[in-house]
């Protein structure tokens, strides 16, 4: 049986009378990247807050390495690294000053070589000398996640790391997330709201909206779950506008347009409908299936699913 790093149950917090966190539980188990999704004001922060005992819940519980959070607060803590919004830094101060001036106050190893793999593991080695004030907005993340490294947590919480980034930003951030996950072994709870780059990284996931779970497991299982959205690029639109309308696959037709067809279709419907439009002289040039998580967790956000 997996390992349990983070294990909620029942989680609601109430502020007077709105509720942010209804009833939440969720599981994140050792070696995941899990990743905590939902539109604005679903109660992700509001759960991270939870998760780092910065507010304390109306009810519920929470234990992470097996050990209850409202018991043993302080031994949690110090294996768990955070950023939660955007990382504060000395401006004037070098990225090794930085980094070397937290380690004391959180009495951490802050020797030279400690520093130096942290650094180089961030990919900011190079620029240890440099002031901060000179960074760009990327370099400050990984910065940031480079403090939270200081004292090799097991557990590492990001709250939307890669808000503002530009593309070469993001991906710096991504390949990092994935390094700490496959090559240092860390877990990793990722709050985000690009889909596209959780995609890519998550190994599992929950889905939250205004407080209340939607959906949580494997991120591949989830989505294989699902029915594609598939592109028949055809040579005559008019025929095979026809020929669809009048068949058993019209009720998985979405679109017609632009010498397009898009059908929500099972991975084992593809062919048929390929067989079958060929079958009746339709030219099918290219069969363009997709999946996303987007589209995914639209359909769960907007309670399709």
């Amino acid at each position: 049986m997996e390992e349990l790093i983070i294990e909620v149950k029942n989680l609601t917090k109430k502020f007077k009378n709105f509720t942010a966190v209804n009833n939440l539980d969720l599981n994140v188990h050792r070696g995941d990247v899990f990743c905590f999704l939902g539109p604005n004001g679903a109660g992700k922060s509001t759960t991270i807050r939870m998760l780092l005992s910065l507010i304390k819940p109306t009810k519920g519980s929470i234990k992470i390495f097996g050990k209850d959070l409202s018991k043993h607060r302080n031994e949690i803590l110090r294996n768990v690294g955070a950023i939660v919004e955007k990382p504060d830094f000395y401006l004037y101060l070098t990225a090794y000053k930085n980094l070397e001036l937290l380690g004391k106050i959180n009495r951490c190893d802050v020797s030279k070589s400690k520093i130096f793999e942290i650094l180089e593991l961030v990919g900011l080695e190079s620029r240890w000398n440099s002031k901060v004030k000179t960074y760009s907005h990327g370099m400050k993340q990984r910065l940031g996640i480079a403090q939270a490294l200081l004292h090799n947590p097991e557990l590492i919480i990001l709250d939307e790391p890669t808000t503002g980034l530009d593309p070469q930003g993001m991906k710096e951030v991504r390949d990092l997330i994935t390094t700490l996950s496959r090559e240092k072994n860390k877990t990793i709870f990722l709050s985000s709201h690009l889909l596209s780059e959780v995609e890519i990284v998550a190994s599992r996931m929950i889905i939250i909206n205004q407080g209340i779970k939607k959906v949580e497991g494997d991120v591949k299982e989830l989505l294989n779950s699902e029915k594609l959205n598939v592109k028949f690029e055809v040579s005559d639109i008019k025929v095979a506008k026809y020929i669809i309308e009048t068949s058993t696959w019209a009720n998985a037709l979405i679109q017609l347009q632009n010498n397009v067809a898009i059908f929500s279709l099972s991975e084992n419907e593809v062919a048929p409908v390929n067989k079958f439009l060929v079958e009746k002289g339709v030219e099918v040039k290219a069969i363009i299936p997709s999946r996303s998580l987007e589209e995914y967790f639209l359909k769960i956000t907007a309670g399709e699913i």
